[in-house]
């Protein structure tokens, strides 16, 4: 896919983003009216998800348009981890949100008061889980288009809160139609502990994006793989990846016979550069080319004592 073509799916992707956005500002206005007509604390617990799926939403949608910002004078390699900032942000608030839930919960293990209104709880997550599902269907057929990296962990994310809108389907039904009044605070305790978790998890990500984590080892084999496929290559050393938001970097320094000249060797480095973006379109790729056999002296990687030097076989 050309850079043309990608600017052209990115309306599409915008659209995506913007669909996320109404249906939490949608849902956030209905659960905050049934969280206080019930006084459910699996309604509230959801109720601060939702809270945190706007914020979520706006980020993506933040994302998406961040990825048509091309690399200026003072951004090099782009904005994309600006991405990275805005997760870490997230978390805060995610984290924020559960020990207040998990609060509220561990209050009301001694209410044996009911919650009010069952009815309509499990009518607004009704709502709740439907028009989740049409924005996932939606999402799906936008992802197919674009391969947008930003609406797929949207949608990852939305899919989460299907779960969670059973779930306080389950605890008013318990409550209210079973008579077991200790099931709405558990369920909350539960919802606090998934919003935890999920703070964690996107602390993580956000964390190895900012700390220039490489690549998973198996896409480093598939690159270097693609890589060994030009004829003249002879090896290949400091292998280097990293992630910005949605997009990757590779370097490495391309070995070569040192009886080549400038020319042939430069046709080399290109037709690497080709396989390997054909390949890969999303990755930028820097190569270093050397003599076969030179060894830095001043690498920083050899003093570490984790050089890889590879050809012909997997890291």
């Amino acid at each position: 896919m050309t850079l043309d073509e990608r600017r052209k799916l990115l309306p599409l992707a915008t659209r995506a983003a913007l669909a996320s956005v109404g249906v939490a500002v949608f849902l956030f206005a209905l659960k905050s009216f049934a969280a206080w007509h019930t006084g459910s604390v699996a309604m509230l617990g959801s109720l601060a998800d939702t809270g945190l799926d706007l914020l979520a939403s706006l980020v993506t949608l933040y994302g998406v348009r961040l990825a048509a910002t091309p690399a200026d004078h003072d951004h090099r390699f782009g904005h994309g981890k600006a991405e990275a900032l805005a997760a870490l942000f997230q978390v805060a608030l995610i984290t924020a949100s559960a020990v207040g839930i998990g609060w509220r919960a561990v209050l009301a293990m001694g209410n044996s008061e009911p919650t009010r209104d069952a009815d309509f709880g499990i009518g607004v997550s009704i709502v709740a889980i439907a028009a989740t599902g049409v924005l996932l269907w939606y999402q799906r057929r936008v992802i197919r288009t674009t391969g947008s990296v930003a609406i797929l962990a949207d949608n990852v994310h939305y899919q989460a809160d299907v779960l969670l809108n059973a779930a306080v389907i389950a605890a008013l039904v318990l409550d209210q139609y079973l008579g077991q009044h200790g099931a709405d605070p558990l369920f909350g305790i539960a919802i606090a502990l998934w919003l935890a978790f999920g703070a964690f998890k996107a602390s993580s990500n956000a964390i190895d994006q900012l700390m220039d984590k490489e690549w998973p080892e198996t896409q480093r084999a598939a690159f270097l793989d693609v890589a060994a496929r030009e004829v003249g290559l002879k090896g290949i050393h400091d292998f280097r990846t990293r992630r910005s938001g949605a997009q990757d970097f590779a370097q490495f320094h391309m070995e070569v016979d040192a009886g080549l000249t400038v020319a042939r060797a430069h046709d080399l480095v290109e037709a690497v550069e080709h396989n390997l973006k054909r390949a890969f379109p999303k990755v930028e790729v820097l190569i270093h080319l050397d003599p076969e056999g030179h060894v830095d002296t001043d690498n920083p990687l050899v003093e570490a004592d984790v050089t890889p030097h590879w050809f012909g076989k997997r890291l």
